[in-house]
């Protein structure tokens, strides 16, 4: 890859899924709590598109409060796992800027921001939904798996106004750590931001905190819907 690596910290250690022909689009991957880039790398290789690279970062280790303060990879810091625990406001602003400059390495070296999707498990989830909500660019879509969306109370003012941007959240019925309503409620939130026709919501019975087949086969399917071949 062209372009300097370096300037873009997240980028230097990315587990790539590079495509099996000339690579037009882009998905930017965001694993969970304590997990790594590699962690999600075989599940998004098993349903990738020729044409679509999957970038999966490493989030950085930092001390999380929900953990007794214990340093572990995180994409910031995390109190609680209600909507009524206060936030890590900095730390998720941060965190998305520097998703943001993955993005802008892409484009500079021939991805267009339309030709790039974000996605996430769990608190990378979390963050590839407010990266997306509040980019200036116009992404081609949002997988947001058992998760939620962070500082939910600044929006829709936070929103860089994107209405057409497309989301496929997922989530299971039996996750205990992210109830399956605190996903019904990002939705209900996800569809005053964006056009309400553009938020799915998939749930799936028996499922915990985790993925499963069928998940990752509508992942695929909304991928190659709106990362068409061109």
């Amino acid at each position: 890859m062209c372009g300097n690596n370096m300037s873009v910290p997240l980028l230097a250690e990315a587990v790539t899924v590079s495509g099996t022909e000339k690579e037009t689009a882009a998905v930017i991957f965001l694993h969970g709590l304590g997990d790594s880039g590699h962690g999600w790398a075989d599940t998004l290789t098993a349903i990738r598109l020729p044409y679509v690279k999957f970038i999966c970062p490493h989030a950085p280790k930092i001390p999380v409060t929900l953990n007794m303060k214990m340093t572990m990879p995180a994409w910031f810091d995390l109190m609680g796992l209600s909507p009524d625990f206060p936030e890590d406001e900095s730390g998720i602003k941060k965190a998305a800027e520097n998703i943001k400059a993955l993005i802008e390495h892409e484009a500079k070296n021939g991805i267009p921001p339309n030709r790039i999707m974000l996605g996430g498990f769990s608190q990378g989830g979390a963050l590839s939904l407010y990266t997306a909500l509040t980019c200036q660019h116009q992404l081609a879509g949002v997988v947001a798996l058992s998760c939620w969306l962070p500082l939910h109370k600044s929006f829709p003012l936070a929103s860089s106004g994107n209405k057409n941007l497309p989301i496929l959240q997922c989530h299971g019925e039996m996750d205990h750590m992210i109830p399956v309503q605190f996903g019904a409620m990002t939705s209900e939130k996800l569809k005053v931001i964006v056009n309400p026709d553009n938020v799915t919501l998939k749930t799936y019975p028996g499922l915990v905190h985790s993925s499963c087949p069928q998940e990752m086969a509508a992942v695929k399917e909304f991928i190659g819907k709106h990362l068409p071949r061109i």
